[in-house]
């Protein structure tokens, strides 16, 4: 379990500086999902909602959690006689059908076979040969399952579900929803780096998240900046392959499984930050567009509504960037 939090550390960091007013902020952290989690809210009657949010946590995992035997997905994946998704499930299912529509496959919640078997699931990595990779390759496909009378149905039983790059950025927003409800105006809500963000900080100034060069540190020991960004009553995720990857034989493999091919992604693309109003769809767009490469999500994030994208690439061994015309109002002036 330690070794998968360090192999997920968020990729982000929150920065909150200068004159300190009188705001009554809560901090809270934790961990779930294989993940950590920090969340900041300003609550005027020093209101501890840590064990409410506890529990949303555990009803999310008992959802989706591939690393819970007991959970609905992992039921699914075994087959199991009366298994029915539950509202959550079936929220995170759907918006992830229409992102893999958009993306063409893209985005591919059935990718789980090749993340295992490539070694980057909750299995060690197996030999990897052009046969294995085209005997997975006929279980993966998000057209192959469906959601019929409240239950999932699939095309064949060997295909698995993963919503790993999804289920993070949605709890997050179901956060979110909770402290909407309760009137709580001011909040910086992050798991496993998926944020969401409303109102100002205890400054009473703009939320600032830093977005990290990506420099080879799995362990996020060397961390530097890139860009810092201003937001507040958004959502911003990061995707990107530089602290989840092994080298082997002198070949780097990254995590980012590429469903088309069951392979790692090769291009030139190093991570893709994504701006958006929920966690969910910023969680999901950011995996999409690093399977995707730069020059098509590029050209995708420009045409999403409410989607602002920033790309960092090599270009020629040299860290260059790319982004959309209206994230320049983000980023943080010198």
């Amino acid at each position: 379990m330690k070794q998968i939090i360090v192999l997920l550390l968020p990729v982000l960091m929150v920065f909150s500086c200068g004159r300190v007013e009188q705001r009554n902020f809560m901090y809270l952290e934790g961990f779930t999902q294989g993940t950590s989690y920090h969340i900041a809210y300003n609550s005027p009657d020093s209101t501890d909602y840590h064990g409410e949010l506890k529990e949303i946590f555990r009803d999310i995992d008992n959802s989706m959690s591939i690393y819970n035997p007991g959970s609905v997905i992992s039921g699914i994946n075994q087959n199991l006689d009366g298994v029915r998704p539950d509202d959550y499930f079936i929220r995170v299912f759907e918006r992830a059908r229409e992102i893999s529509e958009i993306t063409n496959g893209a985005f591919d919640i059935t990718v789980g076979p090749l993340v295992n078997a490539w070694g980057f699931g909750f299995t060690e990595s197996e030999n990897m040969t052009p046969a294995l990779i085209d005997s997975l390759l006929q279980f993966v496909g998000w057209e192959m399952v469906r959601l019929e009378d409240r239950r999932i149905v699939k095309d064949h039983p060997g295909v698995m579900l993963d919503m790993n790059a999804i289920a993070k950025g949605y709890t997050v927003d179901v956060v979110a929803e909770f402290f909407d409800a309760r009137g709580i105006n001011d909040y910086m809500i992050e798991i496993g780096g998926e944020i969401r963000l409303r109102g100002t900080n205890r400054n009473n100034e703009m939320w600032r998240i830093g977005i990290d060069k990506p420099v080879d540190d799995p362990m996020a020991i060397n961390r530097e900046l890139q860009e810092i960004i201003q937001l507040t009553s958004r959502s911003l995720a990061t995707s990107g392959n530089y602290r989840k990857f092994y080298v082997r034989d002198g070949q780097k493999y990254a995590h980012t499984i590429d469903p088309s091919t069951g392979r790692p992604v090769q291009h030139n693309l190093l991570s893709a930050t994504v701006i958006t109003s929920t966690a969910m769809d910023a969680d999901a767009w950011a995996t999409a567009f690093m399977v995707m490469g730069l020059e098509k999500s590029m050209e995708l994030s420009r045409s999403i509504p409410d989607v602002e994208a920033y790309f960092i690439y090599d270009l020629d061994g040299v860290s260059a960037v790319a982004y959309t015309d209206g994230l320049n109002e983000f980023i943080k002036k010198q």
